[in-house]
């Protein structure tokens, strides 16, 4: 057995090192020189030296077009089991055509490797040819609108949406110029989820108003940065941030939902149909005094405690001395009760005192960051919001239900027993 060993590596070991040696170089020369094929799909296409004021049909904005290309290639083993759709690219260099249209021919000149240290003039041989074509188109820069719509969801609890602003927006974009002109027709919509903010993102905020005065209850919730981003397919495979340098002062107010007692006694009045005086004669029918009606100086009011939620401290502040329950004494066919509203005195007074209030503040001036024509709107808009929305309640859960109606020529008014929701 030694001597088997012995007459295998011992007897004559020169020759058979050399032997070895030389069996290890061949194998690694022909590895090198060996030429295979590889299928490579989906390979992107990038195209530079785009002409000015040009962009290609098709094209992202980072220079890729959105149609990739399978490539048959042909060269050294070695080199193309490194390559695959990740690593590699083909360049088309659109400098040297001189038409908008053009067919590019793929050859093997076009082939450039991404991050990998490797020669591909010398790994590849050659390439199966093929033809794409690139249509080159005018290249526009424009500044298109951004409608604010309406956030969907619903506020945190203990919160109610009050209002978004501002309205619109500007987004500029560069693109062909038949796709920009589509979006700028197609009018661009973005829609915030009030389901995205929290009670506590807001609860946050409770302590210190971010709303830009000092007489203001309302929280303001600056949309995030993360957010104001849109989806442009036809432009670019990612969101597109909205450049608008309004977009900073974007933010979404809400009105915490606290119930502030109103303080005064609230004036009731009757109104007659003038059509329909015969049958309800004014002169003849009187609102009864009552659990629910007192007379104060000739004046009736309702007398009992009434609160308000829904707006703000300083609305209810101007308003509340402004307030009457108007009865509209208009008997409906198959209905018992009168209906009734609440009427505001000379409103337009009311709104211009209002917004007097807040513009005049310079805490408001300093945080609004935009023109006072558009904050006066605005405030003009929230005023008249909160007119919409005032209601009167007897607690906090519970509105203010009541019933008037006609028993022998007066006018009584009981309390319904129907809750808020």
């Amino acid at each position: 057995m030694k001597t088997l060993l012995k007459n295998i590596f011992i007897h004559h070991w020169p020759r058979k090192s050399l032997s070895l040696l030389l069996a290890i170089f061949i194998w690694f020369i022909i590895s090198k020189s060996l030429s295979v094929s590889k299928n490579i799909p989906n390979v992107p296409v990038r195209i530079i030296n785009i002409p000015r004021g040009k962009t290609v049909m098709d094209m992202e904005a980072n220079g890729f077009l959105k149609r990739h290309v399978n490539l048959t290639l042909f060269g050294s083993k070695t080199v193309l089991d490194e390559l695959n759709a990740r690593n590699l690219e083909v360049v088309l260099d659109a400098s040297s055509s001189k038409q908008d249209e053009w067919i590019a021919t793929i050859s093997k000149h076009n082939i450039k490797a991404k991050n990998l240290d490797t020669n591909l003039s010398q790994g590849i041989t050659k390439i199966t040819e093929q033809n794409i074509i690139i249509k080159m188109i005018h290249l526009a820069t424009e500044k298109v609108p951004i409608l604010i719509t309406a956030p969907i969801g619903e506020a945190p609890k203990g919160y109610s949406f009050l209002d978004i602003w501002p309205y619109q927006l500007y987004i500029t974009v560069n693109g062909p110029g038949d796709i920009i002109k589509k979006l700028k027709d197609q009018k661009l919509k973005l829609t915030f989820n009030l389901n995205d903010i929290s009670k506590k993102d807001l609860d946050k905020l409770t302590g210190t108003p971010s709303h830009p005065n000092s007489h203001s209850d309302v929280v303001s919730f600056f949309i995030p940065n993360s957010w104001k981003k849109l989806s442009l397919p036809f432009l670019s495979s990612k969101p597109i941030e909205i450049n608008d340098p309004q977009a900073k002062s974007l933010r979404i107010d809400f009105l915490r939902n606290e119930i502030s007692k109103i303080g005064n006694l609230i004036p009731v009045s009757l109104f007659f149909d003038p059509t329909n005086i015969k049958e309800l004669n004014p002169q003849k029918i009187r609102l009864a005094t009552g659990n629910l009606i007192e007379i104060k100086n000739g004046i009736p009011f309702l007398s009992i405690p009434l609160y308000a939620k829904g707006v703000s401290s300083l609305f209810l502040e101007l308003i509340k001395n402004r307030i009457e329950l108007l009865i509209l004494v208009i008997q409906k066919e198959g209905k018992k009760c009168f209906e009734w509203n609440i009427q505001f005195i000379h409103p337009q007074t009311l709104e211009d005192r209002y917004v007097h209030i807040l513009m005049s503040d310079i805490n408001a001036q300093k945080a609004y960051q935009t023109n006072p024509r558009i904050q006066e709107a605005n405030l003009r808009k929230r005023f008249r919001t909160y007119l919409n929305r005032f209601e009167l309640f007897t607690s906090q859960n519970k509105k203010l239900e009541i019933c008037p109606y006609l028993q022998n020529e007066e006018i009584k008014i009981k309390e319904h027993k129907k809750h808020a929701s």
